[in-house]
């Protein structure tokens, strides 16, 4: 690869970088081509962009992009791929989905909204970072809990009020 052409490769992953907030950096070696394959379709299906980058280059990436990545560059050794998603803890799903068959991929780390997370101990805590959208429905929900404690508490109360009256109207 000419000079021309890692200069490119770097301003693309550092674009990439800068596009995205939640990025994942797993080691896939050691999977077949079939498993390779079985994971790039499942990758695929979860809007996960499944990349095998140079440890170097995406390193130079890191350090030219606006993002503090922190120990995150220190895990760029053997073979890295990159895991790009829009929801937090696809990636992550997806890696423990995978390894129910076997023991690879392997995750190094991920960085997600500017928390860093580094080791494969790390892959039960990504697999319940609840996204944004799930986050706001939560909160709606308890929004909404109290309004509609207050309307069922009036209805019934209208009710009993009604029956009260008739009641007394019949006497």
């Amino acid at each position: 690869m000419t000079r021309e052409e890692k200069a490119q490769v770097i301003d693309n992953l550092t674009a990439t970088l800068a596009q995205t907030n939640i990025i994942y950096l797993a080691d896939i070696s050691g999977l077949n081509a079939l498993a390779t394959s079985n994971l790039r379709r499942a990758c695929f299906k979860a809007n996960v962009k499944l990349a095998v980058v140079k440890n170097t280059l995406l390193s130079k990436a890191m350090e030219k992009s606006d993002k503090d990545f922190g120990e995150l560059a220190n895990t760029l050794k053997g073979n890295t791929s990159l895991m790009i998603s829009e929801v937090s803890n696809s990636p992550a799903k997806i890696i423990k989905d995978f390894r129910k068959k076997s023991m690879i991929p392997l995750l190094k780390g991920a960085y997600i909204d500017e928390a860093i997370f580094i080791g494969d101990d790390q892959l039960e805590t990504l697999v319940s970072i609840k996204s944004k959208e799930q986050l706001i429905g939560e909160i709606i929900g308890l929004l909404q809990s109290p309004a509609k404690n207050v309307i069922s508490a009036l209805q019934s109360g209208s009710n009993k009020l009604t029956g009260i009256l008739k009641t007394l109207s019949e006497k």
